[in-house]
């Protein structure tokens, strides 16, 4: 590990500040006026079970191609030609953004701030899933220097052109800054680039958050 000291956190958004659409089907089902059990993959929480994911974690598909296969799923179910993420984010969790944030992520983003750390987010579709106006729903969103959106840049992770962006925005050196996420491509992305990493569990938030926090000296209580 880098000796630098570790001045920034950069966190990915879905999955690691929000709860997976994964870990929301009973939510996404009542929103949508589906039948409890509707919704049935589960990527990460089961993988045996989703051939889909599966072929994400292979590579053979992309994790944007992932969600639009089911987008159209979904969209389908309830009679409708969904073509963006955005309609499905949107309308699984309607306009109250809180509700989703994982509250390890609440407690850690405001002890990092507190405690004078830099926080940035480096997304690969924050505003593509989300919407351009959920930044300023969330007011959580307010604590962070920087993000750096490949809704806009169009550059995504795992390329080493998005982690030197982050670095550069935050004007500090990539080992400077750790960096979580939840897939592991864009993690080893990271290690390339000489960023100290944290690979986020999606099923032990609360453990993945304490090893971020670590990294300053700070204890997640």
């Amino acid at each position: 590990m880098s000796q630098v000291k570790p001045r920034a956190l950069v966190l990915d958004f879905g999955g690691v500040v929000t709860r997976t659409l994964f870990e929301t089907h009973a939510l996404t089902e009542q929103a949508l006026g589906l039948k409890p059990g509707t919704l049935g993959w589960r990527g990460p929480f089961d993988p045996a079970s989703d051939a889909l994911w599966r072929s994400m974690q292979a590579d053979e598909i992309s994790e944007r191609d992932y969600w639009k296969t089911r987008t159209r799923e979904v969209g389908q179910l309830v009679g409708e030609d969904w073509q963006d993420m955005q309609t499905f984010v949107q309308r699984a969790r309607g306009a109250e953004p809180e509700k989703v944030v994982r509250p390890e992520a609440d407690q850690a983003i405001r002890m990092a701030h507190a405690a004078g750390i830099r926080l940035a987010i480096l997304s690969n579709e924050l505003d593509l899933f989300y919407g351009a106006d959920f930044r300023q729903r969330l007011p959580l969103l307010s604590l962070f220097a920087t993000i750096v959106d490949a809704t806009y840049t169009k550059i995504l992770k795992p390329d080493a052109r998005a982690y030197a962006m982050v670095g550069e925005a935050l004007r500090l050196p990539l080992a400077a800054c750790v960096f979580v996420d939840d897939q592991k491509r864009n993690v080893d992305g990271a290690i390339a680039a000489g960023m100290p990493t944290v690979h986020f569990d999606v099923a032990r938030p609360a453990q993945s958050y304490a090893e971020a926090l670590s990294h300053f000296g700070l204890t997640l209580s």
